[in-house]
């Protein structure tokens, strides 16, 4: 054995030494102090020993109960319960409607119609440069994710793995999601 294993076998066996101490000291300290009480069915604890025995009447148990017909309430719909009626009136087994909850239906405004899907976020990226002259077709433009990522392409190049390169000028250059939508203008920003 070298003398960092003899080392590390040491101090194991000195900590497996001390926590079984720790555990026979413990259980010893139970033991002694009865942490935990054994009841038989005749010394059950109980809060008050002087309250009375209350009879349990199991014969209510086995009454007919009245039938009290079909359940108005759901407890999937929020409604008011409905009003009590008069005395005089036979009352009637309809269940009543559901009261409106909110403003009352009607056409909505004009200003609201359909809105469609929403659209896309925003692309974010930051265009950043571009080498080649001013109106070659072969320009290589550079654009950044914020997060240390650089990438670059040209008219047509998909950019990311989703944003494709439509047209490039020295300034700016316009993105979209490569199905078309989130036509995007990205000025020229620097670093």
């Amino acid at each position: 054995m070298t003398g960092r294993t003899a080392r590390i076998v040491g101090v194991g066996g000195v900590g497996i030494v001390l926590i079984g101490g720790l555990m026979m000291f413990l259980a010893e300290d139970v033991g002694e102090t009865g942490a935990t009480p054994q009841f038989s069915a005749d010394d059950r604890p109980t809060a008050n020993s002087d309250a009375p025995v209350v009879d349990v009447r199991l014969e209510a148990l086995q009454r007919a109960r009245q039938d009290v017909g079909q359940a108005q309430r759901n407890l999937f719909r929020f409604q008011l319960p409905p009003a009590p009626q008069p005395q005089s009136q036979p009352q009637s087994q309809a269940p009543s409607a559901p009261l409106p909850l909110g403003p009352p239906a009607g056409p909505p405004p004009p200003n609201q119609g359909p809105t469609g899907p929403a659209p896309p976020p925003p692309i974010p990226v930051k265009f950043i440069g571009a080498v080649g002259g001013a109106g070659t077709a072969g320009q290589v433009v550079y654009f950044s994710d914020g997060r240390g990522r650089v990438f670059f392409g040209r008219e047509g190049d998909i950019i990311e793995g989703q944003y494709r390169v439509l047209t490039v000028s020295p300034d700016s250059a316009e993105l979209a999601y490569l199905d078309g939508r989130g036509r995007q203008t990205i000025r020229l920003s620097g670093q």
